[in-house]
């Protein structure tokens, strides 16, 4: 079974950092990201790595700030969060997909984890 197991969050002070954790089991993704989504906003895409050829990308409002990371050994995505802002308040999800045998896109979210910037 596919699983993506997030941990991390919390709360945090304005320019405070906090580094987000997410745990995959049951398959090695080459692409992993980072999602979030604040109340009343749509999810948007915060971060990914690949790692056949290690590449990241980041959304332009996180870039200088946010780091994504992984350790291929351990399956797992980091995502360490600097100078933490109060708009970076939301819920943050650990996201991944694979082709399955047919070519169907399977998707994989985590269950997500709080991080709230206080000002």
């Amino acid at each position: 079974q596919v699983q993506l197991v997030e941990s991390g969050g919390g709360l945090v002070q304005s320019g405070g950092s906090l580094r987000l954790s997410c745990a995959a089991s049951g398959f090695t993704f080459s692409t992993m990201s980072w999602f979030r989504q604040a109340p009343g906003k749509e999810r948007e895409l915060v971060a990914s790595i690949t790692s056949a050829v290690v590449r990241t990308n980041y959304a332009d409002s996180v870039k200088g700030r946010f780091t994504i990371s992984r350790d291929n050994a351990k399956n797992t995505v980091y995502l360490q969060m600097n100078s933490l802002k109060p708009e970076d308040t939301a819920v943050y999800y650990c996201y991944a997909n694979r082709r399955n045998f047919y070519g169907v896109t399977l998707d994989y979210w985590g269950q997500g984890t709080q991080v709230t910037v206080t000002s």
